[in-house]
């Protein structure tokens, strides 16, 4: 009666499906998923297959500050297109998708985890919003893998300007000191193994900038798992 009522429709364009948070054949064909072979740093795709542990050139030249990332699929045409439906249409059923999706590609960052870290957003943004999408995704992920979820850790203690737009540079510089831990928990990640979570990594500035807090607070490993990230070119991205 509910699927009479409310029938399940495609996350991406609305048409029709069989159930419910799925997509349609048409828009899961368009999904440009990650699969390996990646590089072991950055979780970007290689042009081949280099065994365990090969690194892409940008992880060499310029190292994260994070130890490993992953990702679900490439930020483009579908992808985009999922991440805005759950970021500025208010479908939080995509989150529901989206996180199982990130649960199956980040399995080896979250096998031996201590908790999900999502990634957080100014009060006044989350006032606006009235949700944060990576605290959604990270909420489904641990009910789904009994990770704890440390929704309330960091704290984005100034509000920034929108990255879109911004160079490299002047994103690291948007978000420097943008972030702290909650003055209750600082004790707690020191040697904690974590898993940061975000909607989509474009360069990277708002990751490096939440690593460097949690490092500076003793976190023994940061990864970090998105649904989405920027691969530019066909095989390289830079962080």
């Amino acid at each position: 009666m509910l699927d009479w009522l409310l029938p399940p429709l495609c996350i991406a364009c609305r048409n029709p499906v069989g159930s419910h948070h799925a997509l349609c054949p048409h828009c899961w064909k368009g999904v440009a998923f990650i699969t390996a072979p990646v590089c072991e740093r950055l979780g970007t795709p290689l042009a081949f297959d280099l065994g365990p542990g090969a690194l892409s050139p940008a992880a060499i030249a310029q190292p994260p500050a994070f130890d490993r990332a992953r990702a679900v699929f490439r930020f483009d045409d579908v992808g985009r297109a999922l991440i805005h439906a759950l970021k500025y249409g208010d479908r939080l059923e995509v989150a529901v998708a989206l996180s199982g999706w990130m649960v199956r590609a980040g399995r080896d960052l979250l096998i031996d985890a201590d908790a999900l870290v999502p990634v957080p957003l100014h009060w006044t943004r989350l006032v606006a919003r009235r949700f944060n999408q990576a605290a959604e995704l990270s909420r489904h992920m641990a009910a789904q893998t009994g990770l704890a979820n440390e929704a309330l850790l960091l704290r984005r203690v100034r509000r920034t300007r929108h990255q879109v737009g911004l160079t490299r540079a002047q994103r690291l510089d948007n978000v420097t000191g943008a972030f702290r831990i909650a003055e209750d928990r600082k004790g707690w990640v020191r040697g904690k193994r974590l898993v940061l979570v975000d909607d989509v990594l474009t360069t990277g500035a708002t990751i490096e900038a939440c690593c460097r807090v949690l490092r500076r607070a003793g976190a023994a490993r940061i990864d970090v798992l998105t649904a989405a990230r920027v691969v530019e070119g066909p095989f390289a991205v830079h962080i």
